[in-house]
Parts: C-alpha cells; sequence; structure tokens
C-alpha cells in the first residue's frame, strides 16, 4: 500500500477521495451507535455535509468519457444529492423508516459499492491499495 499514486493525483481528486474515506469512516461510526438523540444528528450533519461534497467534487473530475467530459457515473453524483435532501427532509418530518432507507442506501450503494469499483486495475485507489 501507497499513498504516492493519490498524492500524485489532481488535488480535487484528492478532496474527493479524502472526502469519500471520511464519509466512509464515519458512516460505520454512525451504523454501529444508537440512532437519535444529539449525537446521532451531529454525526448526520457532518456525514451529509461529506457526501455532499464527494458528489459535488466529482463534476470537477473529467476525463473517463473522454478530457472535459462527463461519464454516466456523475449520474450517481446527482442521485446522491437528491437521495441526501430527500433523506434529510424525511428525517425532520418524522418519517424515519424513508430517512433510514434513504441513507442506508446511499452509504451501500454510493460509498461501498462505488468504492469498490476504485479499487479495479488501472484506477487511482486500486493503485494505493495493491500498488502499481
Amino acid at each position: 500500500m501507497t499513498l504516492a499514486p493519490l498524492l500524485a493525483a489532481p488535488v480535487m481528486v484528492q478532496a474527493h477521495a479524502y472526502a469519500a474515506l471520511a464519509a466512509l469512516a464515519l458512516g460505520l461510526v454512525q451504523l454501529a451507535r444508537p440512532k437519535g438523540g444529539a449525537g446521532h444528528r451531529l454525526l448526520g450533519r457532518a456525514w451529509v455535509a461529506l457526501m455532499a461534497g464527494v458528489a459535488a467534487s466529482s463534476f470537477a473530475i473529467t476525463g473517463v468519457g473522454g478530457p472535459g467530459h462527463w461519464s454516466w457515473i456523475h449520474l450517481l453524483s446527482g442521485w446522491t444529492l437528491l437521495m441526501l435532501s430527500l433523506g434529510v427532509i424525511a428525517a425532520r418530518s418524522g418519517r424515519i423508516a424513508a430517512h433510514r432507507n434513504c441513507m442506508l442506501a446511499l452509504f451501500f450503494g454510493a460509498l461501498v459499492i462505488t468504492g469498490a469499483f476504485t479499487l479495479l486495475p488501472g484506477r487511482i485507489m486500486g493503485a494505493v491499495v495493491f500498488g502499481g
């Protein structure tokens, strides 16, 4: 494992990756902690801010579909911003099951599954974890 590929990447890619890693770690903490209460809300706000940062920063990362072009993966960023909004609205309106479903879908879909794809050969995080 070496951070060299990530440290050599453009600043926006680094910011995107660090925010995603922080959101993953905070999300795991949030899943393990009791739900509701001030602590849950505080960590939840931080997680939503991190996830919004991950999604927003992705729009500055192009090239997969050609230099300067967004790819299909940017649809996930739009979906993430939408689901974050719906999840927060659900929590504030007392629809806890809807809130839980939105946030779990984001955690597993936008972080865990998508994060696993960043480990593929030829990707920066793949090089960080597996070398090469």
